[in-house]
């Protein structure tokens, strides 16, 4: 009883130290001059386009590694094939690279020197310190979330429901819409919400390729260091609160997905009446 006690104890603590305490201060210094003045720093222009630009990579990134993620999980899950054992390696790539030599790489190949660079500048194409870098800078780094998240389900599934739909005549893509997809509908919520908050959170591999100019490359958390760096600290706050916003956020919609998908995989291992 003892030990229990000791452990919730220091479970609580811990939480209370790197999670409630930090949250405090950030929101407590994001609001330490006032409502009004707190309006005035998320108003900024240059605040107001980092947002806006970071919403943008993550409404291009995200679902270009939802369309990936169920492709792979598809792929996998359902047919054996040459390579099958290096895709699903390829896909965990990103977790095991620094996202600052991820962004490195893209400048060595895209970049005015790499060596795409020369052929990318005789035709007017800038990826790197634009917009486009950035947006395959976060792609590369988020890609893995929804992969796998789906691709264990998918194998959990199995093919029964679809080997019967084949066998009554269902086309491919009616199978897809009506019976796998719906199958995989929380694991896909899920591992687009974590895709989500990474996308707008991303710092390393975006600041490599963005060229750090404040106002018009610059992301929401690119923008907290830009701003405190230029001692406007309590604007700097401003905009990490909104961060730290998404983040509470998206831990209650996680837990949330998780408690409703718990409960339907209780319901379907109840036995069924005769």
């Amino acid at each position: 009883m003892a030990g229990k006690i000791v452990l919730i104890t220091a479970a609580l603590a811990f939480i209370a130290l790197f999670l409630v305490l930090p949250l405090a201060v950030v929101f407590t210094e994001a609001f330490s001059l006032g409502l009004a003045s707190y309006a005035h720093a998320i108003a900024d222009p240059r605040v107001l386009s980092a947002i806006e630009l970071t919403i943008l990579i993550a409404a291009i990134a995200v679902p270009a590694n939802l369309v990936f993620g169920v492709s792979a999980s598809w792929c996998i899950a359902r047919f054996k094939f040459f390579g099958r054992d290096l895709l699903i390696t390829l896909i965990d790539l990103p977790f095991s690279i620094s996202p600052v030599v991820a962004g490195l790489l893209l400048v060595l190949l895209f970049g005015l020197n790499g060596i795409l660079g020369t052929w990318l500048s005789a035709h007017g194409i800038r990826i790197i310190f634009a917009v486009p870098g950035m947006v395959l800078a976060t792609m590369f780094v988020t890609f893995p979330f929804v992969a796998r998240e789906l691709i264990p389900l998918a194998q959990e599934q199995g093919s029964d429901e679809e080997e019967a739909a084949v066998t009554l005549g269902a086309s491919g893509w009616q199978i897809f819409w009506r019976i796998s997809l719906p199958k995989l509908r929380f694991g896909l919520l899920y591992g687009v919400l974590l895709c989500n908050a990474r996308a707008m959170g991303e710092f390393g591999a975006v600041t490599v390729v963005s060229g750090r100019i404040f106002g018009q490359t610059d992301t929401m958390p690119l923008a907290v260091e830009s701003l405190y760096q230029s001692y406007e600290i309590q604007a700097a706050f401003a905009v990490a609160s909104l961060l730290a916003l998404l983040a509470v956020v998206t831990l209650l919609m996680k837990a949330a997905l998780e408690w409703r998908y718990r409960d339907e995989l209780r319901g379907s291992k109840r036995p069924r009446a005769a």
